[in-house]
């Protein structure tokens, strides 16, 4: 079997692999080996081959797969949806019980049901949202 025919084998199965782990390290050894068939198909010896492999895999997990998992890490910049409505304040348009409620949240009315069941929240009182739970706000009042 050539040896380019071996790496490229290699690459493949590395390849799968990081699909299933999704760590970015066997990636880029997935990639270090794809080029490491390239320069044995060009007739590069076998000791120059382990070669070009350990260099691009080095070069490949010190300085890429930082940069590659900075970007997979970073925290969502922004929300979106019923998500971004956690945290505001909201106006209580009809008494807000652990039952029921109404709320203005930006401009629109919302039900609402207090967080803590046995609190009574009057009209004309201003809360925090502190979950969405399905088309319902749960709220707390503000002090």
């Amino acid at each position: 079997m050539d040896p380019w025919l071996i790496w490229l084998i290699i690459a493949g199965v590395l390849a799968v692999a990081e699909i299933f782990t999704l760590t970015a390290a066997l990636g880029m050894l997935s990639a270090a080996a794809l080029v490491t068939a390239g320069s044995a198909a060009v007739g590069l010896p076998l000791p120059f081959q382990f070669l070009v492999f350990t260099a691009v895999a080095t070069v490949t997990l010190l300085f890429l797969r930082p940069v590659a998992l900075r970007h997979v890490l970073k925290p969502q910049a922004a929300r979106f949806g019923v998500d971004a409505l956690v945290g505001k304040g909201a106006y209580v348009v009809s008494e807000v019980t652990g039952l029921g409620g109404r709320v203005r949240i930006d401009g629109e009315e919302w039900t609402a049901r207090a967080l803590d069941e046995t609190q009574v929240i009057p009209a004309g009182k201003t809360v925090d949202v502190i979950q969405i739970s399905g088309a319902t706000a749960i709220v707390y009042p503000r002090d």
